[in-house]
């Protein structure tokens, strides 16, 4: 679940994101809407603890994200969020399934070959499991990041414009991935994007519109 109040993000000392409250139950669908710049991706940090909030209360999976601190807050995310971003940033060094390895480091727990597998297996991926990620077709590493996010069972799955630069077809099986993936784990969803598909695919989830930041006054 996600539950926000008051919820803003400053840019330097002039500029703020002011973001409308929103409650998600666990299991549920939210949908960032907005052009680029209007703060989709920094309220997707917010909600994976990567930035502080400059006011405000923001609440996910059951953890006040603020009073988290370095390697408390790390632990968490690792544990509780899965995160699909736009660029999938595979490492391209290590083999598929030592790029899901690397989700077990992040949560200071040790390398579950047979989990990574199966979650490979579940997303039609498992024969790449010792392929680099420049042996992948662009369908076929998204499948990867998807498996990545979701192999710890997040309580929350975090995604960035998923359907960018995707044909209708393309677009269609983006989502269908991301509806069988957190139907598989129960994870509260959300999708920040600007594409009008999407919502009409997802016609029952809630929507959170977005706005250009605002300039703070001058004392």
């Amino acid at each position: 679940m996600i539950e926000t109040s008051g919820l803003c993000y400053r840019y330097g000392s002039a500029t703020t994101l002011r973001f409308a409250d929103v409650s998600v139950p666990q299991g549920g669908t939210l949908l960032l809407r907005g052009a680029s710049g209007s703060g989709k991706s920094t309220w997707l940090a917010l909600a994976a603890g990567l930035l502080t909030p400059g006011a405000g209360e923001l609440l996910v999976a059951g953890q006040a994200v603020a009073v988290l601190q370095g390697g408390q807050r790390d632990r968490w995310r690792a544990r509780c969020i899965g995160f699909l971003p736009q660029k999938l940033l595979l490492s391209e060094a290590l083999s598929v399934a030592d790029n899901l390895g690397l989700v077990f480091f992040a949560a200071g727990q040790p390398v579950d070959r047979l989990a990574t597998l199966a979650v490979l297996e579940a997303l039609g991926v498992a024969a790449l499991a010792d392929r680099k990620p420049a042996q992948l077709s662009v369908g076929q590493a998204q499948r990867v990041a998807l498996a990545r996010a979701l192999l710890n069972q997040p309580r929350v799955l975090l995604v960035d414009e998923p359907t960018a630069s995707l044909d209708d077809v393309a677009c269609d099986a983006a989502l269908a991935l991301l509806q069988q993936g957190v139907a598989k784990t129960g994870a509260t969803l959300v999708i920040a994007t600007h594409d009008s598909r999407v919502l009409q695919a997802l016609p029952g989830a809630q929507t959170l519109a977005l706005g250009q930041p605002q300039a703070e006054p001058v004392a």
